[in-house]
């Protein structure tokens, strides 16, 4: 750790590595880094670090957003759409919004960091990001081409997913590549599948509840690629306001991820970080056009699943040693 570290203490290296290492910002490049009030102290150790490598860097401060996958405001996304790079430690996340999506469109290459708090920036930011990059090349081999992958659990889970002509993708962490998007702390292979059908329990974490007490779970019941049962009153609230604008897209079933960062340990409550570790799945419901699927909405609300079951044409996976 360097003098200038300890002087701005421990988050500096962590967004040192953000920008350095993961965006590789350069000299002539500009960078915007969007935050809140909520997360504004992280959002100014990322200018700091930008700033100790290029003079255009922007620190632009918007509204706590209401719910994961609300568009920013228009000045945001136009600040995202116009620079070389971006960074956005926001409380809700616009990873999956169109803002984000043309950003990367137009050439901007950048990550989330939603909910992000101190100790998540720290302990992610600190991961191995080659060891990252090569769990998910071995995990892409298994899941790529897949016609069916089905996900079961000794507490009730039993779901297939269909990609279909869907391609999976990963998140390594590297974002050097102009358009190139992340979230960080990074570790997943995932996929939106065409269609899905059966049920899923959530036993790990999922907002707003966040890190699930033993013996809590959340169920849903899947057909057709739409969740139509929500057996916990909170959960169902989220949704049906979701719902009000966007209809049944709100309850498209939009994402599997496999976690593959084998640096996280244990879950701590931060979506952000316990979907990347290895050794649990994670599904989502909501919004898949940023992730290469075709439904628009709201939200996109995932649910960190633990000791999972993978079965990829009928045949079981080994997943990355993890929690």
């Amino acid at each position: 750790m360097s003098e200038s570290d300890v002087e701005r203490g421990p988050m500096a290296a962590a967004a040192r590595t953000a920008v350095r290492q993961c965006l590789e910002l350069g000299a002539d490049e500009s960078l915007v880094v969007v935050t809140d009030t909520k997360r504004e102290a992280i959002g100014e150790e990322l200018y700091l670090a930008g700033r100790e490598v290029s003079d255009d860097v922007s620190l632009v401060r918007s509204p706590v957003g209401e719910q994961h996958g609300e568009e920013p405001t228009t000045a945001v996304a136009a600040a995202m759409a116009a620079c070389d790079a971006f960074l956005a430690p926001t409380s809700k996340s616009i990873s999956h919004t169109n803002a984000r999506k043309e950003a990367c469109e137009a050439g901007a290459r950048g990550a989330t960091l939603p909910g992000i708090t101190p100790e998540v920036f720290e302990t992610g930011l600190a991961a191995d990001y080659e060891a990252i990059a090569a769990e998910c090349d071995r995990m892409l081999a298994k899941v790529a081409g897949a016609e069916t992958v089905r996900v079961t659990t000794d507490l009730g889970t039993d779901i297939t997913f269909r990609p279909g002509d869907r391609e999976w993708r990963d998140d390594t962490g590297d974002i050097a590549e102009p358009g190139s998007f992340s979230n960080l702390p990074a570790g997943e292979v995932f996929v939106a599948p065409e269609t899905a059908d059966g049920r899923f329990v959530v036993d790990g974490t999922m907002d707003p509840h966040g890190l699930l007490d033993e013996g809590h779970t959340l169920t849903f019941e899947v057909e057709n690629g739409q969740v139509t049962s929500i057996d916990d009153e909170v959960m169902r609230e989220a949704f049906e306001s979701a719902a009000e604008t966007a209809g049944d897209a709100a309850y498209n079933l939009a994402e599997l991820g496999i976690g593959t960062n084998t640096g996280v340990t244990d879950l701590v409550g931060s979506v952000l970080l316990d979907e990347k570790a290895a050794g649990t799945v994670h599904i989502a419901v909501g919004d898949d056009a940023g992730i290469g699927g075709e439904t628009e909405a709201p939200i996109h609300q995932d649910g960190i699943i633990r000791d999972p079951t993978v079965e990829v044409d009928g045949e079981i996976i080994d997943l990355p040693e993890g929690v």
